[in-house]
């Protein structure tokens, strides 16, 4: 095991305000299994984890035998919608991930050509930089992806529904379980995730099929619920406080958050069966190929999580990301974080690159220099001085 310590700037009341310096430094302990490092620079990909309670999407990456982390300040980070395609005006194609937070969600557009320039240069060779962001209101953002016509899917579980952004509006509903009678900000079933298929929401997972406010906590235990979206039918039940269904290799997956376990359901007849387990609160699940990569919480000491299987025994739970191999549901790697995060939300695989940095929009609270990115000097009247800091032109740090 290779044990690292990583200091991340962050007050533990920190509201994640522009310009606001961290009053206290949060120190981060993780370590790693052997196989962690070997593994993701055999697959040349890298990681992307949100971590609400803290307040971060780190970024996890390895080159030359090297296990690195970064960390960026978003604020009670949550669903992250992975790298997708768009054709801008012009015909120009870029790449955006999204970060969900309890008011806005975040865009990062893909900044590919630059990342190398990047302090310290020559360490990345991906790059997201933070160029939007969304009001939503505190909606209770969890899980997102990226629709096929662009637009993003976002699992609203304040209202219980599924909505998609629009200038005009905080939010639009587009779909929402038939057991619910009305659009109430009650999070009356914790609606939480949601798998795509052609490019549209096909499963979304509930921890219940409650239509009264906060309904799902009285039968938490087994009331969870895997719910076809285009039918409206729930097609399987009797999971505890489940999480991220994905569909890959022909086959649909689940968290069994409560159980600690990675479950396969069968579209037709839902029945589930296990993969593996592993030892956390199972929330976030991204797949490469044949290796699931499943995040792991500790429980928080609350009322929520009181009679759920995987609590237990709180001594034996862990916070990170395990890697299994779901075709023999062997555990094959982990980082696990020791002290400093208690909790994750998502995991995403950024392929085809090692080092990934994220460019978020806080780069003082970051330790980052700030980077700017600016149009070329004849598509503008005057250049405006920028000052002290780094700014991007024709694809140079200048």
């Amino acid at each position: 095991m290779d044990h690292q310590q990583q200091p991340a700037g962050e007050s533990e009341s920190s509201t994640g305000a522009p310009g606001r310096r961290p009053a206290a430094m949060r120190e981060i302990n993780y370590r790693h299994s052997s196989q962690f490092v070997p593994l993701l620079e055999h697959l040349g990909c890298s990681l992307l984890v949100s971590t609400y309670a803290a307040g971060k999407v780190v970024s996890i990456g390895a080159n030359d035998g090297r296990l690195h982390l970064g960390f960026s300040n978003f604020q009670q980070a949550m669903g992250i919608a992975p790298p997708h395609q768009t054709v801008q005006p012009g015909g120009v194609t870029t790449s955006s991930i999204a970060v969900g937070g309890p008011n806005v969600i975040w865009f990062l557009r893909d900044g590919a050509a630059l990342a190398q320039q990047v302090d310290p240069a020559g360490a990345y060779d991906r790059a997201f930089l933070a160029r939007e962001s969304f009001v939503t209101g505190n909606i209770h953002v969890h899980e997102m992806q990226w629709g096929d016509d662009g637009q993003l899917w976002i699992v609203n579980t304040l209202f219980s529904c599924l909505s998609t952004l629009h200038a005009e509006f905080n939010f639009v509903p587009r779909w929402q379980p038939p057991f619910i009678s009305e659009l109430a900000p009650q999070d009356r079933c914790h609606l939480n995730g949601m798998a795509m298929q052609y490019g549209k929401p096909r499963y979304v997972s509930a921890l219940g099929e409650s239509d009264a406010a906060r309904g799902w906590r009285e039968n938490k235990s087994d009331g969870g619920v895997l719910i076809d979206v285009p039918s409206g039918q729930t097609i399987a039940r009797g999971f505890c406080m489940p999480h991220s269904p994905r569909l890959h290799g022909g086959r649909l997956f689940l968290l069994d958050s409560g159980r600690g376990k990675l479950v396969t359901i069968d579209q037709q007849s839902g029945r589930a069966e296990d993969v593996a387990s592993y030892p956390g609160y199972g929330r976030g699940l991204a797949f490469y190929d044949r290796y699931a990569f499943v995040g792991m919480s500790r429980a928080r000491e609350t009322s929520v999580f009181g009679g759920v299987p995987i609590c237990e025994d709180r001594t034996a739970m862990r916070c990170g990301v395990v890697v299994i191999d779901w075709m023999t549901g062997q555990s094959l790697a982990f980082v696990e974080f020791e002290s400093g995060v208690e909790e994750l939300f998502d995991v995403q695989v950024i392929a085809g690159s090692r080092r990934t940095v994220l460019c978020g929009p806080y780069p003082r609270e970051d330790e980052q220099r700030p980077v700017w990115v600016v149009p070329l000097a004849d598509q503008v009247d005057a250049i405006v001085d920028v000052g002290e800091g780094v700014c991007v032109q024709r694809n140079r740090i200048c």
